[in-house]
């Protein structure tokens, strides 16, 4: 929880103990199955609950704002997000069972009643969102067929409703497409940890 606390001192104690389940079972179930590399497993906190919350550093969701959480595998970004946004309502969407079920106890012990879950393509999503969520899941042009239909033409957010990426790597080629409409942020910017050095929040207005 050191990296946690140290960009995060303003969490509640329920948001740390919600963060403190989470750093607890994923070690357990990753014994199990397979939801985090083997070998990164031991960089649970900064590579993956830390790097989801890169995302709380660029746009704080108002209240009452709804989010889905696409290609989510065990959880990320969609749990670390519910934990620091209780009054959100969060939606996480995958492929993979097994995976999804990791997240759904997670979320169960520890308390997150914030987030749903959904098996399944995205094309059986049904519902509007302000905004989709993911972590390098597929090129953005792909992403954008996907889900655009899902965003929500009401807007509550200091920023307007779209689609925000954490990605990493070389990204001109994937992002020329969108022109100036894309918004690259560098999470270098917020957190100071070597892992981070080549990580990107692409934000793009839908």
């Amino acid at each position: 929880m050191d990296y946690i606390n140290k960009y995060f001192p303003e969490l509640s104690s329920q948001q740390r103990e919600r963060f403190e389940v989470m750093m607890r079972l994923y070690p357990e179930w990753n014994e199990k199955i397979n939801v985090i590399s083997r070998k990164d497993i031991v960089n649970l906190e900064v590579n993956h609950i830390l790097h989801s919350l890169a995302l709380v550093k660029y746009v704080k969701f108002m209240p009452g704002t709804s989010v889905m959480d696409l290609g989510t595998g065990g959880g990320f970004p969609g749990l670390p997000l519910a934990v620091y946004f209780p009054d959100v309502k969060f939606h996480l969407v995958d492929r993979i069972g097994k995976k999804l079920k990791v997240a759904q106890d997670i979320a169960q012990q520890a308390g997150l009643d914030n987030v749903t879950f959904q098996h399944g393509d995205v094309l059986e999503v049904k519902g509007k969102f302000d905004f989709v969520v993911s972590r390098a899941v597929m090129p953005m042009a792909d992403m954008v067929k996907l889900v655009k239909r899902f965003i929500s033409n009401e807007n509550y957010n200091a920023i307007p409703n779209g689609l925000l990426c954490l990605k990493g790597g070389e990204l001109e080629s994937e992002l020329k497409a969108f022109k100036k409409n894309v918004l690259v942020d560098d999470i270098s910017a917020y957190f100071g940890e070597e892992f981070f050095k080549t990580k990107k929040i692409i934000y793009l207005p839908l």
